[in-house]
């Protein structure tokens, strides 16, 4: 688990960079400036949630490669792709079938979030 989400988060949090250069310096002159704030907010949480698997990568080690650390990774990968993905498909799109995803990005998010919280109170047990 270690290898694999230590890859997935560095590599999110490489193209939340990419993207967020993109944002400011291509974006700018071709989309709204609200359009701007949605894809920088998925931008946001990409690198945000990309730190976050690194995190539980890297803490897997502590708390054991048990379910629910596993599926903290998962859930938070799974989030970057509904909820920061939504929001890029929204902002370039304009297409508003987009918007009903995000919050189940946001739930994913939640969830991993949670699955390490109990990882952790489970490890201490």
């Amino acid at each position: 688990m270690l290898q694999r989400y230590t890859a997935i988060g560095a590599v999110l949090a490489l193209l939340a960079v990419a993207f967020g250069a993109f944002g400011a310096h291509s974006l700018k002159e071709h989309i709204s400036e609200d359009d701007l704030a949605v894809f920088e907010t998925g931008v946001r949480y990409q690198m945000y949630h990309g730190l976050g698997i690194l995190l539980v990568a890297l803490l897997s080690d502590r708390l054991g490669s048990g379910k629910l650390v596993l599926w903290s990774a998962r859930l938070l990968t799974i989030g970057v792709v509904l909820f920061s993905g939504s929001l890029y498909a929204l902002s370039l799109t304009g297409i508003d079938a987009f918007g009903p995803i995000t919050p189940l990005g946001g739930v994913a998010f939640l969830a991993g979030w949670l699955c390490l919280a109990l990882s952790v109170r489970k490890s201490s047990k």
